[in-house]
């Protein structure tokens, strides 16, 4: 397959230590270039707002295993939902472990980086979730409808419904919502937008079944018919 052609190249760039610091700018460049499905390139994924004002690299120490976390999160998720609901904004999404670390010893919204193995730091696998990656995203599509309404919960019992997703939070701003994939997901729906907290989990009463009836619009009926045609 091309993508492990492009691997063997940024691997010749690369030095032998697997730090971030020590991938070269060719190896970058390498690195960016890979297509992880259709619509999505590695490079969709690095930008960084903590990144680039502080200057603090948000390169993989471990390009291999964060390509292959990408394309999951990108083939079994951000492509139905492209296909489904048209283009996807990506606002933050891989994070270096040095730039999670800044940002969450200084207050800017990251959690833990052992809490983000296999979440937001795609190339460091989770002991119980394995192999992973997170975006927070907008459903460009998406975000009148949530402007109007304020309904998050539809989006999200859409996607439970349809799609393998690990774990997701929404935001109060654009509809914007984290969307993790894993290796052995979680199952998990938390809002910090009203109702704010988790819709579900596994054990909840409502965990199981259909949830059509939540998400019951011409926007979704429409979605619906373009997931199940491609």
């Amino acid at each position: 397959m091309h993508h492990h052609k492009r691997l063997a190249r940024w691997r010749g760039h690369a030095q032998t230590a697997p730090m971030s610091k020590k991938l070269s700018y060719a190896a970058l460049e390498i690195l960016g270039r890979e297509r992880l499905s259709p619509n999505f390139f590695f490079r969709d994924f690095l930008y960084s707002e903590i990144a680039n004002y502080h200057g603090i690299p948000n390169v993989p120490h471990h390009p291999e295993i964060a390509i292959a976390a990408a394309r999951g999160l990108s083939e079994h998720l951000l492509e139905p939902l492209t296909a489904a609901f048209g283009k996807i904004s990506i606002r933050s999404a891989y994070r270096s472990p040095e730039v999670n670390k800044y940002g969450n010893e200084n207050g800017l919204n990251c959690a833990r980086n052992d809490a983000n193995f296999g979440s937001h730091i795609f190339d460091y696998r989770h002991p119980d979730r394995g192999l992973g990656a997170m975006a927070c995203i907008v459903i460009n599509s998406f975000v009148d409808e949530f402007e109007a309404t304020k309904n998050w919960p539809a989006m999200a019992w859409f996607i439970h419904d349809h799609l393998p997703y690990s774990r997701m939070w929404f935001y109060p701003k654009l509809g914007a919502f984290n969307l993790g994939w894993s290796e052995i997901p979680e199952r998990q729906i938390d809002s910090y937008v009203a109702p704010k907290g988790t819709l579900t989990k596994p054990g909840m009463d409502n965990f199981d079944g259909d949830h059509s009836a939540f998400y019951d619009t011409p926007y979704f009926h429409t979605g619906a018919e373009r997931l199940r045609a491609c």
